[in-house]
């Protein structure tokens, strides 16, 4: 185990905030009016409990939509960048604790393994910073490819990750699983890494992000994606990382507290390729768990799931279909800032 002054704080740890990016015409989404509809529904549940800042090209435009949808216009704070693409999770800052005091993190941004256009994203956390939305907090910037849903913390030492993805040869070519390993446990300050070598969700571009898989949650819980159908494709992959996640223990070495998640309804798009519909990929708010949900009768049984594993918070479903034209949900769209970051 590798011994370290920092701390990667668990998502239910208190937050200032949520950063998003705001879906516009110069973003890929055939379907914008349905994506700009999430996102301003996202809005409205964040700003009950927290903060927002929304990253935008022209602010005017996203605080038309939020105004007129009567949001709390002084729990958001629009921020005039450019941005390639909404996906706040994979190029957003990642915050750790050098005792109570935050640092930001900026990670490389490459589009998931160079497969679409990053050059606007992987510079957002730096401008934000270069404005001030950050106040006092530091920023430091490493070369080391790496995007927020590639990797869970349980805040006290141990990362979840998947083993598809970290070792993308398009990722960081030059670095091997030891010293990915121990270059990640020192910058995050993290303890250990557990890795998932299978599973993985159709349509899915990330490489398999273990936010679609398997995730963290308070009392050494993992909520994970299970597939109940042998005839379908996903069955034997998520029986296999089943198994990983059941030989896993935690730190003083006891077996983890496991829960797993209904089986999503498949869901394909017009030329019938299917999308990545996964109920893993919720987002933790200081009140709440935004679960997303895809218009399916397992939707109701998903939020269940997750509010047993976060029994303080209230698990509220958000329409999520129209994210999964992009091969993404809800948790990919939003990075959450901890406590301390804003002030």
């Amino acid at each position: 185990m590798i011994e370290t002054t920092r701390r990667f704080p668990a998502e239910w740890e208190e937050q200032d905030g949520v950063l998003m990016a705001w879906p516009h015409k110069g973003t890929e989404w055939s379907n914008l009016s349905d994506v700009q509809a999430v996102t301003i529904e996202m809005a409205r549940e964040i700003t009950r409990f927290e903060d927002l800042l929304l990253a935008a090209p022209d602010v005017d435009e996203p605080r038309r939509f939020m105004t007129d949808a009567g949001l709390p216009l002084d729990r958001i704070r629009f921020v005039e960048v450019e941005t390639n693409d909404t996906w706040a999770r994979d190029f957003g800052p990642i915050t750790v604790f050098e005792g109570d005091r935050p640092l930001m993190l900026d990670f490389g941004f490459n589009g998931w393994g160079l497969k679409f256009p990053s050059h606007l994203d992987n510079q957002i956390s730096r401008k934000l910073a270069e404005l001030g939305v950050f106040g006092k907090t530091p920023l430091l910037t490493t070369g080391f490819v790496l995007e927020g849903g590639s990797i869970e913390s349980d805040g006290r030492g141990t990362i979840l990750t998947t083993s598809t993805c970290l070792l993308s040869p398009n990722r960081n070519p030059h670095l091997s699983r030891i010293h990915i390993e121990e270059f990640l446990c020192q910058t995050l300050g993290a303890r250990r890494m557990l890795w998932i070598e299978n599973g993985s969700l159709a349509g899915d571009d990330t490489d398999a992000h273990v936010d679609t898989l398997a995730r963290f949650c308070p009392d050494d819980t993992i909520v994970y994606t299970v597939c109940d159908d042998p005839a379908d494709e996903h069955f034997g992959p998520l029986l296999a990382m089943a198994e990983e996640l059941r030989s896993f223990r935690t730190l003083d070495g006891r077996p983890y507290r496991l829960m797993g998640l209904p089986w999503p309804d498949a869901v394909c798009d017009d030329e019938g390729r299917r999308l990545p519909a996964t109920y893993a990929n919720f987002l933790v708010t200081n009140r709440t768990v935004l679960v997303p949900t895809y218009g399916s009768r397992k939707d109701r049984a998903a939020i269940e799931v997750i509010g047993r594993a976060f029994p303080d918070r209230a698990a509220t479903g958000v329409h999520s279909l129209p994210l999964l034209t992009g091969n993404g949900s809800l948790h990919c769209i939003t990075m959450q800032i901890p406590k301390g970051v804003l002030e």
